[in-house]
């Protein structure tokens, strides 16, 4: 398999914070020109079984997928894992330990939100996302974008929600070990997701990747959606001189709110070696029509 494949190993259903149920990204997916797929719900792999017999249905193959939350040096970081069993115990449980944060988090978001005029915030989050426990900071977004706050979701994170804006509340995730180790140990590979999107010196970037290449780590989302071409380039070298294999996702969580479309990304550098190339084996297959 070789880096100009359409995958596309990033983007969310509405059993995290997407707007489309697993079948419909399926679908979207494959209409877009994907091969290569993968759910990477936050924190949440209950929609795996959905989204691989979808893929299957459609012509898709896929690789298991989720996207962990942790905290690093202070800061929210994401890391992707792909191609494990999604049955694993230890991978369910920390991950269930993960999220249970999420509820006294957002209300904490929705009394600072009051303070500043905006009322009702935590039940018209809840309301898009159905589930206390993965209530998001894309939740609150929707709501002020459907009570005319803003304008769009865009503008709900120039305003709220980010370090320094009301709504804002920080929040203790995994470590970085947990995340890669339950990913390697359900037999999956780890992957840091969009790495241009924090904000980190030169010096913290280089022990975010030093430790996560010392807990296994092995990938980096190198074309990604909020990466622009020169931030592309720049994690195409960075991924080449840390030695680690490369990632391509869309990060798509709604056709009104994505700033990428699925399967739209431009392919990997052909440099670079692809995750799938090292997930070859944990490829779940489309049905050969013919057979």
């Amino acid at each position: 398999m070789n880096s100009a494949i359409n995958a596309d190993l990033h983007c969310h259903s509405v059993i995290s914070d997407g707007t489309l149920t697993p079948e419909q990204l399926a679908q979207r997916a494959r209409d877009h020109g994907v091969t290569l797929w993968a759910l990477t719900d936050h924190d949440e792999v209950g929609g795996q079984a959905r989204a691989a017999a979808a893929a299957a249905a459609v012509g898709l193959d896929y690789l298991t997928g989720v996207e962990i939350s942790i905290t690093f040096l202070g800061q929210t970081v994401h890391i992707v894992g792909l191609g494990f069993d999604a049955e694993d115990a230890t991978l369910w449980h920390g991950l269930q330990r993960t999220r249970g944060g999420r509820a006294q988090r957002a209300q904490e978001m929705a009394d600072d939100l009051a303070r500043v005029g905006i009322k009702g915030a935590f039940e018209g989050a809840l309301k898009y996302a159905g589930n206390r426990d993965l209530i998001s900071r894309t939740h609150f977004a929707r709501y002020l974008v459907e009570t005319g706050v803003c304008k769009d979701t865009y503008e709900v994170f120039r305003k709220y929600l980010t370090e320094g804006k009301p709504g804002f509340v920080e929040h203790r995730w995994a470590s970085l070990k947990d995340a890669v180790s339950w990913i390697r140990d359900a037999g999956g590979l780890a992957v840091v997701a969009h790495p241009a999107r924090y904000k980190f010196s030169a010096n913290e970037e280089f022990a975010l990747f030093t430790e996560f290449k010392g807990h296994g780590g092995q990938g980096m989302e190198v074309v990604t959606g909020s990466h622009t071409v020169a931030e592309c380039a720049t994690y195409a070298d960075m991924a080449q001189e840390l030695g680690l294999a490369a990632s391509r996702g869309s990060d798509f969580h709604s056709p009104d709110e994505s700033r990428v479309e699925l399967g739209a990304l431009p392919p990997l550098p052909e440099q670079l070696t692809p995750v799938w190339q090292l997930l070859e084996a944990r490829i779940r297959r489309a049905p050969d029509p013919a057979e």
